[in-house]
């Protein structure tokens, strides 16, 4: 079993329950305990199930502003479901430019960074569109270490929402 920072948040409520502690207990607030909207009633889940939910993002933009809110995205998707949800955001076109050592399109350092502690701390898959980096002359070596290279972006796009993954375009 994975001991990841996921793994180790989701069971964070309900240790501090259990001690008579939480967010809610320590302040008082017992509205921070039962927030409307949250997240979801738990699961039967066991450690270590797949994901009940799964979702896949295309990226296809390489704007400052596209970019945040894929990523704001993400990062409410992982708020919600914790480590019950599978995530891939798939990059083509001008979007590709978030997974590239050196980007030839401007990429915020701090979208980068965000983009990489979402495949490392949360296992969010980054995919790279092989066809796009045909067209720009980049290998893998051009990418990042975290992107995964596949040969047609939009058949990834396509065998997903095929094996039921939701599918999110902006």
């Amino acid at each position: 079993m994975p001991w990841t920072r996921r793994y180790w948040l989701k069971r964070w409520p309900a240790w501090s329950a259990a001690l008579g502690g939480g967010v809610a207990a320590s302040t008082g607030n017992s509205a921070l305990a039962a927030a409307p909207g949250a997240s979801p009633a738990p699961s039967e889940r066991m450690p270590g199930d797949p994901p009940e939910h799964r979702i896949v993002y295309q990226l296809n933009q390489a704007g400052a502003e596209h970019l945040e809110h894929i990523l704001n995205s993400v990062g409410a998707m992982i708020g919600r479901y914790q480590d019950n949800v599978a995530i891939a955001v798939v990059a083509f076109g001008p979007g590709i430019h978030l997974l590239a050592r050196q980007p030839r399109r401007p990429v915020p350092e701090a979208l980068r960074q965000r983009a990489r502690g979402q495949a490392r701390d949360y296992g969010v898959r980054f995919i790279a569109c092989g066809n796009t980096m045909k067209t720009l002359r980049w290998t893998a070596a051009d990418m990042v270490d975290y992107a995964q290279v596949e040969e047609v972006g939009a058949a990834v796009l396509m065998e997903l929402q095929e094996q039921g993954w939701a599918y999110i375009a902006w």
